[in-house]
């Protein structure tokens, strides 16, 4: 199988359920971005060593971000895609649960931090800020087009996760969060 199909050199793209629209359609936008944070993941997965159990936490983030991209991509009618699995509750739970257990460890926190301090913490918030993106535009499409409630919230919530992540390896890998000074 090619990969290149010719059928989009027209600045035309199909969606899943045969849908024809430009290349900057707003479902476009938003199932791209959210492969665009789904690479990032990858890049942050790849950078932890190979017994850290978070590796397998961000994997499963990709295949739920995966899922999320074709619910995305849908014909308006989602009548095609009624096979595709389903974010749930649960998913959303499962990071509600790793924050927590992350948290437990961390000092409070009372400033706001900058992103930084050790490569790792940089890629967690690269991923936070990417997947604050993906949640804007979801919610913008929402407005005209079917998104699922529970898409939205499990971006919503995943940003967090990225953020608490970010926090849990400035404290592992001894790096100092860099604090915010409003004075400076």
């Amino acid at each position: 199988m090619k990969i290149y199909t010719k059928t989009g050199d027209s600045g035309k793209t199909s969606l899943i359920g045969g849908t024809r629209v430009p290349k900057y359609h707003a479902r476009i936008e938003a199932y791209g971005t959210v492969d665009e944070l789904n690479a990032f993941v990858g890049l942050l997965r790849d950078h932890l060593a190979e017994d850290d159990d978070n590796r397998d936490v961000l994997l499963g983030i990709q295949e739920k971000l995966f899922r999320l991209e074709s619910h995305l991509a849908e014909d308006q009618e989602g009548l095609l895609t009624k096979w595709l699995p389903e974010l749930t509750d649960e998913h959303v739970s499962f990071l509600e649960l790793e924050m927590d257990r992350m948290n437990e460890q961390l000092p409070e926190l009372t400033n706001f931090i900058l992103p930084g301090g050790h490569p790792i913490v940089s890629y967690c918030h690269v991923a936070r800020t990417v997947c604050r993106r993906a949640e804007r535009i979801s919610t913008q499409l929402s407005e005209n087009y079917p998104v699922r409630s529970i898409d939205l919230k499990y971006l919503n919530r995943l940003s967090d996760y990225f953020f608490v992540l970010g926090r849990h390896y400035s404290y592992t890998t001894g790096s100092s969060e860099i604090l915010w000074n409003p004075q400076q």
